[in-house]
């Protein structure tokens, strides 16, 4: 605020360009706690996106296995391992093919593998996560199509232990023989 004063006259003319300092604060104020406020609401969006990743990336890895695996038992002739009633980290089936007989499931690694005949392993999961518990339980009975129980689990690797990196999913399915 500018006061000028007049000699003729003894009073002020007050002139109204500018900021006063207390009016610079305020709106200094008003602009940073809606700076900090857009900041913290970024942030939570940033970290939600990748959680909302790695849930994704972890579900996607587990439907894929599994759709593999009973796709695959499905479309077997025979159940060799486990045998009726038992359970296994792995699972060997004879299968229609046979150039891909005996075909085998197993965990190697922290990975779910298939292996088909003669030939080398390959790796169903890839880097990002990493598979545990895995078992195989046949639930074949005498006279009826061999049945088996599938399950596995399936965590994101997390190296730098962020919390939206953190994420672990069970996942449980069967498949019945079609060729019995």
């Amino acid at each position: 605020m500018r006061i000028h004063w007049h000699k003729k006259r003894k009073h002020q003319i007050v002139s109204t360009k500018g900021f006063t300092l207390v009016e610079l604060l305020l709106y200094i104020s008003i602009a940073a706690v809606m700076l900090l406020l857009t900041s913290v609401f970024l942030s939570s969006l940033l970290q939600s996106r990748v959680k909302n990743q790695t849930m994704a990336e972890v579900n996607g890895q587990g439907l894929q296995v599994m759709q593999i695996l009973t796709q695959t038992v499905r479309n077997a002739e025979s159940i060799t391992s486990p045998g009726t009633g038992g359970s296994a980290s792995s699972l060997t089936l004879n299968v229609v093919d046979g150039a891909d007989d005996p075909t085998v499931f197993d965990l190697s690694g922290g990975a779910i593998r298939i292996t088909e005949g003669a030939g080398s392993a390959v790796v169903l999961t890839n880097s990002r996560v990493s598979a545990s518990d895995v078992s195989f339980h046949n639930l074949s009975h005498d006279d009826t199509p061999g049945t088996v129980r599938v399950q596995f689990t399936l965590t994101h690797e997390n190296p730098e232990n962020r919390n939206e990196y953190e994420y672990e999913k069970t996942f449980i399915g069967s498949a019945t023989l079609r060729h019995p």
